[in-house]
């Protein structure tokens, strides 16, 4: 068996760092320009340079994506953008229209189908592969067998796959309901998210009142009790989506995912699925998760047609700033409410998953306080068990 890439999205610097230190082998993110992610913050080249040396000095690797569907107008920034990233030494470029391609592999640049190009059958991998491809971004639609099939036919061929994160009501994201709703252009990175959107149903002239209001959003998608097919599959990367989804959300995902992965591969034969990992996965999004098109279902379960309900997190409590041996203090930056009493967890990179309940916090001015409410407030909290910077605290997750 060959371990898989786990790879991660990064919408900017901070979250690449989070991502690499919480156990991605790779991270994708966007550059200045020629991406499809119009509302994440994205990367300056100086930005993107600072990271290919954070990631490649921890033996890890960075892809940019310049997935755009291109128009004449912007044809002339790719050379110069190609030139840089080549020059910036960036591992590979996720592209999806064929004249980006040619130009980077023109330039000896490692080059991955975007999932943009909804590639779905060998034939079409074959062809991307003869061209000089090195990898293809499957479309989210493709099934258990066609997966396999593609592998047995193009055994040379890197497969990536999405195991985690949001759907897309069309095909890889070929939609164009943003653009005529609100004028913006969903293959140019300006997405609306229409699909989620509550509508009215209407039979000729007659309104059809349900209990809810009618959606077509696609319910997320969830990989975890599938991965040691996957790695028997021989499935080259992990994919997890999410370029503009918070620190907390990349590192508690990947953390996740890794330890599923590590431990399945440590010992394959003793492998039980950990399907506590499903409530940590739960808890840290909004929607329900599925398998979508894995195993060759396409009905009612993969969305939602009666309306949602979408609840805050609120189970992210703080970041670890510090740790004092001695006194056993931790230095906590606050993101959600907590106070005394409460049943907290705290995880890390390398920082195994332990529960406790919290018996003293002081604030900066040392003074015993019983309730931390201010956003981003700094405050010292006594934890018994040696935590370090950039370990996270969560609430207990209960049974």
């Amino acid at each position: 068996m060959r371990k898989p890439e786990l790879l991660a999205p990064a919408g900017d610097l901070e979250r690449l760092k989070w991502a690499i230190d919480y156990g991605a082998d790779a991270v994708y993110i966007g550059g200045p320009s020629l991406g499809l992610r119009a509302n994440a913050k994205n990367f300056t080249f100086e930005e993107i340079k600072e990271g290919v040396l954070y990631a490649h000095e921890r033996g890890k690797r960075v892809f940019v994506t310049i997935n755009i569907v291109l128009h004449n107008k912007e044809i002339g920034e790719v050379d110069s953008t190609l030139e840089e990233l080549k020059k910036i030494g960036v591992d590979a470029v996720i592209v999806s229209d064929p004249a980006i391609m040619k130009k980077a592999l023109e330039k000896k640049m490692e080059v991955h189908v975007s999932t943009q190009q909804s590639t779905l059958n060998y034939e079409a991998c074959k062809w991307w592969y003869e061209m000089g491809v090195k990898r293809v971004v499957l479309g989210r639609e493709a099934t258990r067998a066609e997966i396999l099939e593609i592998r047995e036919k193009l055994p040379e061929l890197e497969i990536e796959c999405f195991i985690h994160g949001a759907m897309c009501a069309g095909v890889s994201g070929r939609c164009v309901l943003s653009n005529f709703f609100t004028n913006r252009d969903a293959n140019r990175g300006g997405c609306a998210q229409i699909c989620r959107w509550d509508f009215h149903l209407w039979d000729g002239e007659k309104q059809i009142e349900g209990e809810k209001p009618f959606t077509f959003c696609s319910k997320d998608l969830s990989m975890l009790s599938m991965i040691p097919e996957m790695i028997f599959m021989g499935i080259t990367s992990f994919k997890i989506e999410g370029r503009m989804r918070s620190i907390y959300y990349i590192a508690t995902v990947l953390h996740t995912y890794r330890r599923a992965i590590d431990t399945f591969l440590a010992s394959p034969s003793t492998y039980t699925y950990p399907i506590e990992y499903e409530k940590i996965l739960r808890n840290c999004a909004n929607r329900d998760s599925v398998l979508q098109f894995m195993n060759g279902v396409n009905d009612e379960s993969m969305g939602y047609y009666n309306g949602r309900e979408e609840v805050s997190n609120q189970d992210f409590l703080g970041v670890i700033l510090s740790y004092d041996k001695e006194t056993k203090m931790a230095v906590v930056e606050e993101r959600n409410y907590f106070e005394l009493g409460d049943e907290v967890e705290i995880f890390g990179p390398s920082t195994e998953v332990f529960s406790m309940r919290i018996k003293r916090i002081v604030d900066e001015e040392k003074k015993e306080i019983t309730v931390v409410r201010h956003p981003k407030q700094i405050v010292e909290m006594q934890v018994d068990h040696e935590v370090k910077k950039n370990d996270l605290i969560r609430k207990k997750i209960l049974n």
